[in-house]
């Protein structure tokens, strides 16, 4: 089970600072994700993508600088399997980028993808006609109609316009597989974990299991 996060906003932020906080709660984990990291946001020139097989916490390429969405997600490789860096999130399909926190057992479709988390995001795109929410509705339901158990199934999903949407869905361990969000001087934040402020402020809100929206 992984870590993921997406901090939004109309102004640039220091994506250090949220990065920095994504790492502890990787590190601090009682699930391990120390199985490879990545991140991807936008700047002047569109999105960037940096993936790196080191845990976050490890990892010394201190990535800096400001931008107005930033996506983030440390991996829980499902038993072990598929450590290699071309199997990190985000994927990235040249126009949106994918994060993905979750466990599926017995999953019935056939989709292309070198690992489960991007079958789910190669099957969601077949129900886009343009209302990506609508398309989440559609593809997690089908989903979950093909699989023989949910144990979580999270995901955000970004375009290069910052239209970010989500989607939450677990059947147990909510302590651990609930989604959080807060708000701080405008920069909004969506993340697996609640983790602290540098100054203290920003009160956390738990996110309704099976909700799918905008953020």
């Amino acid at each position: 089970m992984c870590r993921i996060l997406c901090v939004r906003s109309d102004e640039p932020f220091d994506m250090e600072l949220h990065l920095a906080a994504f790492a502890q709660l990787a590190r601090e984990s009682p699930e391990y994700q120390g199985d490879g990291w990545g991140c991807a946001w936008i700047d002047a020139d569109g999105w960037r993508v940096y993936r790196n097989i080191s845990p976050v916490w490890e990892d010394t390429a201190a990535l800096a600088g400001r931008t107005t969405l930033l996506l983030a997600h440390a991996r829980s490789a499902y038993r072990g399997e598929g450590i290699r860096v071309e199997n990190n999130m985000p994927f990235f399909d040249g126009e949106r980028a994918f994060i993905f926190n979750g466990e599926l057992h017995g999953v019935r479709i056939k989709e292309r993808g070198r690992i489960g988390a991007e079958k789910v995001f190669n099957f969601v795109k077949r129900f886009d006609d343009g209302d990506m929410g609508r398309a989440l509705e559609r593809g997690l339901d089908a989903i979950e109609k093909r699989t023989r158990y949910v144990r979580a199934m999270n995901l955000i999903v970004a375009d290069a316009s910052r239209r970010v949407h989500f989607a939450t869905r677990f059947n147990e361990d909510p302590d651990y597989f609930r989604m959080h969000a807060a708000q701080r001087d405008g920069v909004r934040i969506l993340c697996s974990a609640p983790y602290p402020a540098s100054d203290g402020r920003g009160a956390w809100t738990p996110v309704a299991n099976g909700a799918i929206g905008t953020f």
